[in-house]
């Protein structure tokens, strides 16, 4: 069967899951970056991602594993792995095999906790982090709302839906919108930073939209900032600012999953809480726009761009960077090859 996409997955840092979904002691198998994975957080509540394998005998560690101390117990014989993916105990054995004696034998991945989420770090090639999670403040403060989350899986990659905040045409053609957005895009590094000021149809005092109505529309203003190719921060202001984290996280090189997460002003009144949400949920539809397109469209490395189209090219060679080409190989050292001489 022929792939839809024949780009690699890109490196950087993932959402996995919610913190507060894994207590102390809790195991689960997610399957993410093309790979079978065990999520578990120790007694003394750090959470760690191995590769989900036992190298003993092939077990799932996620699938009847149990931690014990600082480490995942297998199911299946019982030998014990840390975080860093070193075997800590093998109950029944009287000495370690030296292949695993002192040495890493499941695969581990750097992790970190930010924003309410669980995050790790993936690079086809093992490299270590090369940049940080940004911390939404937000998220988690007193006077913002607990997050409400959305979820979906989809049938893309990571660039093809980055790509819709360059696309400015399809503001108007697929949302509605009644005229195209202005603004500047800012590409820094491994971030990138949108700023765009336009038209969208009023959201009523009960939090309904008239999406019929095209005389009834109201200004926004959205600041979009990537960093990275799995976290999107976007602030939508109106009346005032909703505060929207958005997570990419591939779950093969043909599939993502992607979630919004959203808090609201607590001080708000009822009527501007009411407004808040149906700008929410107007968000929300605007990503079901979206969906089926992403579904079943193709990634044209040369498309035909128009000058209405956006800074789609920008876009792609800034995304670029989280490819990862692949390390040279050497088969010897120089000081191997003169005592060869």
């Amino acid at each position: 069967m022929t792939k839809r996409y024949e780009q690699p997955i890109p490196f950087g840092w993932y959402a996995i899951e919610y913190s507060d979904k894994l207590k102390a002691g809790d195991v689960k198998p997610l399957q993410y970056f093309g790979e079978e994975l065990v999520l578990f957080r120790t007694e003394s509540g750090e959470a760690q991602v191995l590769d989900a394998y036992c190298p003993h005998l092939g077990a799932h560690l996620g699938h009847g594993g149990l931690v014990k101390g600082e480490s995942i117990s297998c199911p299946f014989h019982a030998w014990e792995f840390n975080g860093e993916g070193m075997a800590t105990n093998i109950p029944y054995a009287k000495r370690t095999p030296p292949k695993v004696k002192n040495k890493q034998c499941i695969k581990s991945y750097p992790v970190v906790e930010k924003n309410q989420m669980i995050w790790a770090w993936y690079h086809p090639y093992d490299e270590a982090p090369t940049f940080e999670v940004e911390e939404i403040a937000e998220i988690g403060h007193e006077d913002w709302s607990e997050v409400s989350t959305y979820e979906w899986t989809i049938p893309t990659i990571i660039q093809e839906t980055g790509e819709n905040a360059a696309d400015l045409a399809h503001f108007i053609t697929v949302h509605g919108m009644p005229n195209m957005p202005e603004g500047d895009v800012i590409y820094d590094g491994v971030r990138r930073i949108t700023e765009f000021d336009g038209n969208a149809k009023a959201v009523k005092e009960d939090g309904t939209i008239d999406r019929d109505d095209t005389s009834n529309n109201e200004a926004i203003h959205l600041y979009s900032a990537n960093t990275g190719p799995g976290l999107s921060l976007q602030r939508f202001s109106r009346m005032f600012d909703i505060v929207m984290m958005g997570t990419m996280t591939p779950i093969d090189d043909q599939s993502m999953q992607l979630r919004f997460n959203f808090t609201l002003p607590n001080a708000a009144t009822d009527i501007k809480k009411a407004i808040a949400e149906g700008i929410r949920n107007e968000i929300v539809h605007q990503v079901e726009q979206d969906i089926p397109i992403w579904e079943h469209k193709k990634y044209l490395p040369k498309p035909i761009l128009c000058d209405g189209d956006g800074p789609i090219g920008q876009y792609r060679r800034w995304f670029k960077q989280f490819y990862a080409e692949k390390p040279v190989e050497t088969t010897e050292s120089k000081e191997e090859l003169i005592a060869t001489v």
